[in-house]
């Protein structure tokens, strides 16, 4: 299994790149955000691999940062996510942004990426915000949900702010950002001003 590729930049194409490695150019595949990191033709490159073994070929998928062939891995664990749909997820999102679009479960984020749609946004959100939970922890983890099961001021908050036309990502992002600041104790009223505050700085 190859797992990292050091060599030159041989050429570039849409969603791909030859990457030279003494003398042997491997055909990788890359997402839009990885091949605008690329340094120029003949220039030294290092990218993370994943590989994926067919009976009818072996592809290989390059990314400049470990943290993008991470989600890379998470994403093409969801049925319905292939490898073509996961780049275009991961040219449209960046891995930080992907992280927030799980932990507020803001599907509309995820439909900014060629080929998917609302109901694969959802799909990939309920089956991959358990297992990035322990990623959103930080600020983001001031909106947890009451000891009875119902909403927190947290995530009411949100709603709020969701009410009012801003985005769920947009919203949580503020929200997490005015519990950190307040505490977790922080009433609703005081969390929706706070969230404002933080959105319109």
């Amino acid at each position: 299994m190859i797992a990292r590729l050091r060599g030159v930049v041989d050429r570039v194409g849409e969603g791909q790149a030859v990457i030279d490695v003494g003398g042997v150019g491997y055909l990788v595949f890359c997402s839009g955000r990885t091949l605008s990191k690329l340094p120029e033709v003949g220039a030294a490159v290092a990218l993370e691999i994943e590989t994926h073994v067919r009976e009818d070929h072996i592809h290989l998928y390059g990314f400049a940062e470990m943290s993008e062939c991470e989600w890379f891995r998470l994403l093409t664990k969801v049925q319905g996510v292939g490898a073509r749909v996961a780049l275009a997820i991961l040219t449209a999102l960046e891995p930080d942004e992907l992280l927030q679009a799980m932990a507020a479960q803001d599907k509309t984020a995820l439909t900014r990426a060629s080929g998917v749609g609302p109901k694969l946004a959802g799909r990939i959100v309920v089956e991959l915000k358990d297992k990035v939970g322990a990623m959103a922890l930080g600020p983001l983890a001031g909106l947890k949900e009451a000891e009875d099961g119902a909403p927190g001021a947290g995530e009411e908050a949100v709603s709020a702010l969701v009410n009012l036309g801003y985005s769920r990502s947009d919203a949580f992002r503020a929200v997490s950002q005015a519990s950190h600041n307040l505490g977790a104790a922080a009433p609703l009223d005081e969390l929706i001003k706070a969230g404002l505050k933080e959105l319109v700085s």
